[in-house]
């Protein structure tokens, strides 16, 4: 293998006399560095698109977050709530109750969720830095804290004494009512606070004091619908997940981030998965000049060729030349080309130089997954070419 490794660094690094072989090489090698750029400053948008997706909902979704197998609610005990606080890996908790209600404001109305939190929420969920106007809701108290989005449809502002926010929700029982004003409890409310998250998220959630929607839902003080977990970092999440079960006697289901959000996390990776197959397609076109090279350097290089067969060396070998050759040119091209595709994405991280609005930067993502993706993908691609391009060599085009 020294033999052939030795005259394919020759062939790669220097000069031939035809100069339309030059140039060939030249654009052979422009074509792999302008393709692993591209590929490179393409991933690390899509990363970066993803993380700004992603941070929309990390504000309010916790690590792990476990809600009943068999109802929408559970009792949970107060032997129970000491065993989480000693599972190691735990950094906090918080107790929550999600339910569809109706909201009513002066003429209009709407159906959504009403979220009850404890205390420790927003410690478990940075929810407070999402807040878009007011202040967060204090405990046992008849304040919430709603979405920008419900804020619109409402017309409805924070504060407002005069006009309070209606909540009406269904009580429980079976069997026909006579009187349809029974079959709802309602509550008055004081928004105190808007939240500002996404579009989606802005028209989801009405948070309200645990406490107070336990008696609108006729609740026992010890029931719940939820907890949602906070995790220390560097835990294992499956070792925590078989803690939890094990204390509800397995009766839970615990989702982490990415399984609250599947359907965001499905569509941002197919999208990443169609853009790389994409631009792999443009890198194939690309390879196509360096096949067209190697076979221009082997018809160039034919005399020597023959010489070499002649003193005893095998086909075999003098085809690996080609095919080092070819490899080589796919490594240092492909070096090349991440070199200004890392400038490109450092210089877009700290200088912002494409922006999506007055004050928006293009998201972009430095990752070394991404730089290993790109390499691997290059060098595949270009032992392939490589391959295709040595096949040529044979004793018929020696003789």
């Amino acid at each position: 293998m020294n033999f052939p490794f030795y005259i394919a660094k020759r062939y790669l690094f220097s000069l031939s006399k035809n100069n339309a072989i030059n140039i060939i090489n030249l654009i052979a090698s422009l074509g792999i560095i302008v393709g692993t750029m591209a590929l490179f400053v393409v991933l690390s948008v899509f990363s970066g698109l993803k993380v700004f997706s992603l941070s929309f909902t990390n504000e309010i979704d916790p690590d792990l977050k476990m809600t009943s197998t068999y109802g929408k609610s559970f009792l949970i005990s107060p032997q129970q709530e000491k065993e989480l606080k000693e599972i190691n890996g735990v950094a906090c908790y918080t107790k929550i109750i999600e339910e569809r209600v109706l909201f009513l404001f002066k003429d209009k109305q709407r159906v959504t969720y009403l979220k009850g939190v404890d205390s420790i929420y927003p410690v478990v969920n940075n929810i407070k830095v999402k807040l878009f106007n007011g202040q967060w809701l204090k405990p046992d108290s008849y304040q919430v804290v709603i979405g920008y989005g419900i804020a619109q449809d409402f017309s409805l502002g924070i504060l407002d004494f005069e006009n309070p926010l209606q909540i009406f929700a269904p009580k429980p029982g079976k069997g026909a009512i006579d009187n349809p004003e029974e079959a709802f409890n309602k509550t008055d409310v004081l928004p105190v606070g808007i939240y500002s998250i996404s579009e989606d998220l802005d028209s989801k959630y009405v948070f309200a004091d645990l406490g107070l929607t336990q008696e609108l839902l006729m609740y026992k003080p010890n029931q719940i619908s939820g907890i949602e977990f906070r995790l220390k970092s560097n835990t294992d999440e499956n070792a925590v997940n078989a803690q939890i079960k094990k204390i509800f006697n397995n009766k839970v289901t615990i989702k982490n981030r990415e399984q609250l959000n599947e359907s965001l996390y499905k569509m941002l990776n197919t999208e990443n998965i169609a853009v790389y197959l994409i631009f792999t397609l443009v890198i194939i076109v690309a390879l196509f000049n360096l096949i067209g090279a190697l076979i221009m350097m082997i018809l160039d290089k034919r005399a020597n060729l023959k010489t070499l067969v002649n003193l005893g060396t095998e086909i075999n070998s003098v085809r690996k030349i080609f095919i080092l050759q070819g490899t080589l040119l796919s490594v240092f091209g492909g070096l090349i080309g991440l070199y200004y595709g890392i400038i490109l994405v450092t210089l877009q991280q700290k200088y912002e130089l494409i922006m999506i609005t007055p004050t928006l930067a293009y998201p972009v993502v430095f990752t070394l997954e991404n730089v290993v993706i790109v390499m691997t993908t290059i060098v595949s691609l270009g032992f392939i070419a490589s391959l295709i391009a040595s096949s040529r060599v044979s004793k018929k085009l020696l003789d």
